[in-house]
Order: structure tokens, then C-alpha cells, then sequence
């Protein structure tokens, strides 16, 4: 019974950290900034290759073009905010 106990206990110890760590690893994440943004297009520029190879590795190369297309439009929204910032930082 304690052994049981102690396997449950562990096991829901477990599933709460692996539930709240990865949200309180991001909220220390600041992408406010226009490094932030750039770091933020380098991401999504990493998550159209890979989404994009995965697709195509089983065949759904419309379907890998269209998550391609996703992530480099969001890519570009990110590296046109930095440089929106940049540039306002330095004309003020």
C-alpha cells in the first residue's frame, strides 16, 4: 500500500512540473524588445524547415508548403517589428 502510495505520488509530482515548468521557463522569456523579435524570427524560420521537411518525408508536399509559407510570414511580421523599433529608437 505505501509503495503504491509513493508511485502515485511520485507520478502526479511529476505531471505538475512537467505542467507548469515549461510556462514559468516563458514567462522569464522577454520578446518585447527588438532582439527579442529577431530571436523570435529566427525560431519560426528554424519551425518552417523542420515542419516543412517532416512534411514532405511523408509525402504532403502542398501541405508542407503551406506550413512553410506559415512560419515565414510570421518570420517576417517579427523581423518588421524589430525593425520598426530600431528605427523608431533611433529617428526619437
Amino acid at each position: 500500500m505505501k509503495r503504491k502510495m509513493g508511485q502515485f505520488l511520485s507520478a502526479g509530482s511529476l505531471g505538475l512540473i512537467l505542467l507548469f515548468g515549461p510556462s514559468l521557463a516563458l514567462a522569464q522569456d522577454n520578446r518585447n524588445t527588438s532582439t527579442g523579435e529577431i530571436k523570435k524570427s529566427g525560431s519560426e524560420v528554424k519551425h518552417a524547415g523542420t515542419s516543412m521537411g517532416h512534411n514532405v518525408k511523408r509525402g504532403r508536399v502542398v501541405r508542407g508548403g503551406k506550413h512553410f509559407g506559415k512560419h515565414m510570414g510570421s518570420a517576417g511580421k517579427h523581423f518588421g517589428r524589430s525593425t520598426k523599433k530600431v528605427f523608431k529608437k533611433v529617428i526619437s
